[in-house]
């Protein structure tokens, strides 16, 4: 295996034969890694390990980035920022692959039943600090939970499969008087409520859920509102933030209760300044 450092032509290469098998992958395509690891030989003159490996240092990237990743290249760590940056250019090159793999959940005719919900990430193992580490610094830099935050049709899908979750769960329940009152909050009354859905528990107590969604893996970061906060915290017992993630391959989600920090390291974003 050649020790040289990976050139930006090099880097390009093979970021664009991954997301090209990506894209197969996430459209249901077949595709021949075996195949394609050998023109990738023949294209740059790196061996079959190393180009293998690098893939698999793409797909870490790409779990950085909070993007859905090749499954059959599991993550492996302590890539170089001149990797990031290919990765980077590439995504932004193709319009961004939220843009290119969101379609394929939308126009269903069939309503969705409910999601499966585990347990939240802060109560499981955690990975090891330097990757970790390396995860957080690249979705720092390229304010990954920013960007989610602005998507806004991902956000609406998000929040529209919750809602048909919380009708799911209580139908099955037997409570059909229930689902019928589940409201889409920030679509019939618009943003500012502090929550997204209006639903209930079985026996019919209030849920408040705000909804959070990405393509990434669970502990992709995300934003919240101060009014989210000072709501959540004046309805301990019956807000939930509900964070869906991996949603473009097949949602799973967890829930948060308050207080959020509890859960989660909250960072000051931005500042209202007013005059003096």
């Amino acid at each position: 295996m050649s020790v040289e450092e990976w050139s930006d032509l090099e880097n390009d290469a093979i970021v664009a034969d991954y997301f090209s098998m990506l894209s197969d992958e996430l459209a249901g395509k077949k595709y021949n890694k075996a195949a394609r690891n050998r023109a990738l030989q023949d294209l740059i003159g790196r061996s079959k390990g190393s180009i293998e490996f690098k893939h698999q240092n793409i797909s870490a990237v790409l779990k950085a980035l909070g993007e859905p990743w090749i499954i059959g290249y599991k993550p492996a760590y302590n890539f170089q920022m001149s990797l990031v940056d290919a990765v980077a250019r590439s995504i932004k090159q193709r319009g961004g692959l939220i843009a290119h793999t969101f379609s394929r959940t939308l126009g269903c005719d069939e309503v969705p039943g409910p999601i499966w919900v585990g347990t939240p990430p802060t109560m499981k193992n955690t990975p090891p600090p330097s990757e970790l580490n390396q995860l957080q610094a690249v979705a720092s830099k390229f304010d990954v939970a920013g960007r989610d935050e602005r998507n806004r049709s991902l956000g609406k899908a998000g929040e529209e499969r919750v809602l048909h979750h919380e009708r799911a769960i209580l139908t099955s329940a037997g409570r059909q008087d229930l689902a019928k009152k589940v409201r889409w909050v920030s679509q019939e009354d618009g943003d500012g409520a502090g929550f997204d859905i209006s639903s209930f528990t079985p026996d019919g107590r209030s849920r408040l859920i705000e909804v959070k969604t990405t393509n990434g893996w669970e502990r992709t970061p995300f934003h919240i509102s101060r009014n989210e906060l000072a709501v959540a915290d004046a309805n301990r017992d019956s807000w939930a933030l509900f964070r869906v993630w991996n949603f473009c391959r097949g949602p799973n989600a967890f829930e948060l209760r308050p207080p959020l920090d509890a859960h989660v390291e909250l960072t000051a974003m931005s500042f209202q300044a007013n005059f003096r």
